[in-house]
């Protein structure tokens, strides 16, 4: 899905890494929560509160899933799922542009 109908969007922007990677909550009407984040080349390790799934909008990158010891490539237009509470790593080549879910 390239876009979002029916969105309220919650101005305060999340900022992480000294500014590197932003993100901003979507309230999608169906009661649907959704993060659009952005993150520029570096290297980020995250935790995870509450599972996710992880979907790269416009770049390829590079993360090390929770318990695995082998680098995974994610394409643009693919996706990773996170249990809750993991802690995971990734490599942004390009700037890239994503969207969490639950």
């Amino acid at each position: 899905m390239s876009e979002f109908n029916n969105v309220s969007v919650i101005r305060k922007v999340n900022i992480y890494f000294n500014g590197n990677v932003s993100s901003r909550m979507l309230h999608l009407g169906d009661g649907t929560l959704k993060k659009l984040g952005f993150m520029l080349f570096d290297d980020y390790m995250f935790n995870t509160a509450d599972k996710e799934a992880i979907k790269m909008i416009n770049a390829d990158l590079d993360v090390l899933l929770p318990e695995a010891e082998q680098w995974q490539s994610i394409k643009t237009g693919e996706f990773f799922k996170l249990p809750a509470n993991a802690k995971f790593t990734v490599k942004a080549k390009p700037p890239a542009d994503y969207c969490c879910s639950a």
